[in-house]
């Protein structure tokens, strides 16, 4: 049976979006995948020292020794405690990238779709432009620019992930703005506000949770590509990229220092991509009803 058939079966009366995407695969191991990695994420920088014994930027012994449960890093700290503590800068500039660009895009993309006509036209031009240029060019372009810190990094992948946000809230508003009780609003002169918060906004959360998450997931992958490239976060940072960067010259003789950050943005990138692949087709069976 196909997730859109079990979705249809188990929706045989009104159910809010996460009941809808819960009696999906897709969003039961999505929703758990992203839970358990922000939870090791959060108490893991928080009680990183106490659980192994040494902070994240401690010298415990030699370079890529055996010491500890995971051993050292490159400099001589340690892995574990280093790999427990090393999401928490990723995350925070994933979500605030995320937020740029749904703050950006939404304005965009609501004045596109509900307005439409030559105002959607400029708007869409504009989006197509910045959609054409390679987002890691343009990143490593301004790092180039401003050196790679902090707010450069959270700024450019959230102005490169508006139009994204922006196109996928400009054809769910399409998609309802015509419809009856919508006309109806308008020819009553109810205010656009209140009909874009109260009567359009919950017809197309799904697809905007949908494509919030899908940008998160994006904005990790970015955040952690650049630091593995030596242009993203800094040492002597914890960070899963970093960590790549660092200790990749040792994977055959301490392959835990990498094994371990891969195998943490991999979990949490795969979980948010079920969760946003998961809400996006609960949202398509729930618009339907």
């Amino acid at each position: 049976m196909t997730a859109q058939e079990t979705l249809r079966q188990s929706a045989t009366r009104p159910r809010s979006l996460a009941r809808y995407v819960w009696a999906q695969p897709s969003g039961k191991i999505g929703a758990v995948l992203t839970a358990i990695m922000l939870v090791v994420t959060v108490l893991g920088y928080l009680f990183a020292e106490s659980l192994t014994g040494h902070s994240p930027t401690e010298l415990i012994g030699q370079p890529f020794e055996s010491t500890g449960a995971a051993g050292t890093d490159i400099q001589g700290r340690s892995v574990l405690s280093r790999a427990l503590a090393g999401g928490v800068t990723l995350l925070g500039y994933a979500i605030a990238a995320s937020a740029i660009g749904v703050v950006l895009g939404a304005v965009f993309g609501v004045i596109a779709g509900y307005f439409g006509g030559v105002i959607d036209w400029i708007i869409m031009r504009i989006n197509d432009v910045v959609l054409a240029l390679p987002t890691l060019v343009l990143a490593l372009f301004a790092i180039a620019i401003f050196e790679p810190t902090g707010w450069v990094i959270v700024v450019v992948i959230g102005v490169m992930q508006a139009p994204w946000i922006a196109r996928s809230l400009r054809e769910a508003i399409q998609a309802v703005k015509d419809q009856n009780y919508l006309l109806a609003a308008r020819m009553y002169a109810v205010p656009h506000w209140t009909i874009l918060t109260r009567e359009m906004l919950p017809h197309i959360s799904g697809r905007v949770l949908a494509a919030i998450c899908l940008r998160f997931t994006y904005s990790i992958g970015l955040i952690a590509s650049l630091s593995f490239l030596g242009l993203g976060i800094q040492p002597p940072t914890a960070d899963w990229g970093v960590m790549l960067n660092e200790n990749l010259v040792a994977l055959s003789t301490q392959p835990w220092a990498v094994v371990l950050p891969a195998l943490a943005i991999a979990v949490l990138t795969i979980g948010t991509s079920l969760l946003a692949h998961a809400i996006d087709q609960a949202a398509s069976v729930r618009g339907t009803r």
